[in-house]
């Protein structure tokens, strides 16, 4: 394996502030000296062999890959940051759940699962954060807009699919979920993951997601 190549390859995970795919890394060189797809996925898995045993790793999120520091480490780099951690609501994160795991959804949809109105504000966050998106419009009276997650929700929470996100019967509190996500959330009351989980089908994850446009 070319050693040269595999630090273009890490130089790159390195700066990126986001996953970088295979295609993505490609286009870095000169058509006349553009390496074969292959030898670079063959770099990529010596990288990721090269983390094993360190606090960084080589992870796949979404379609591409990105260098990141071990879940297991966040406690001390937590402390780094005296930024307040961002601060979301349950009726919040209950939508994004709905979304990932029901898409793609219309508001209407999100609201007859959660048994009360979805805010225009709630879903102008989720958007303006890039973790959700109109992938289409959906055939009935009004054609509702119809909403999925994007490649930045699965870089956010560190996901390499939907398939990856837990399933349905392992959902948690949504408090929990919100603490391993380093969100901060209010203590009002508001029904809990596992209750809105309960209302979605999850033969729905056996579907494919719409194609959407430093940890």
């Amino acid at each position: 394996m070319d050693s040269e190549l595999k630090n273009i390859i890490e130089s790159v995970l390195l700066v990126s502030e986001r996953p970088v795919s295979v295609q993505k890394i490609l286009s870095l060189f000169p058509a006349d000296a553009r390496p074969p797809r292959e030898q670079v996925l063959g770099a990529v898995e010596e990288l990721q062999r090269g983390c094993e045993g360190r606090a960084v790793e080589l992870r796949r999120v979404g379609d591409g890959y990105r260098l990141q520091t071990r879940e297991k480490y966040a406690p001390w780099l937590r402390k780094l940051n005296e930024a307040r951690p961002p601060r979301y609501s349950r009726a919040l994160l209950e939508t994004l759940s709905i979304i990932a795991y029901r898409q793609p959804v219309t508001r209407g949809d999100i609201e007859e699962i959660r048994g009360v109105n979805v805010s225009t504000d709630i879903m102008r966050v989720l958007q303006d954060r890039g973790w959700v998106r109109v992938v289409g419009k959906k055939e009935v009276p009004g054609h509702p807009a119809l909403y999925g997650t994007t490649r930045e929700f699965l870089a956010y929470f560190n996901l390499a699919s939907l398939r990856d996100l837990p399933p349905l019967k392992e959902m948690r509190d949504i408090a929990e979920i919100a603490s391993e996500l380093n969100l901060e959330l209010p203590e009002a009351g508001a029904p809990a993951a596992d209750e809105i989980a309960s209302a979605v089908d999850a033969e729905t994850l056996e579907a494919p997601p719409p194609k959407p446009p430093s940890p």
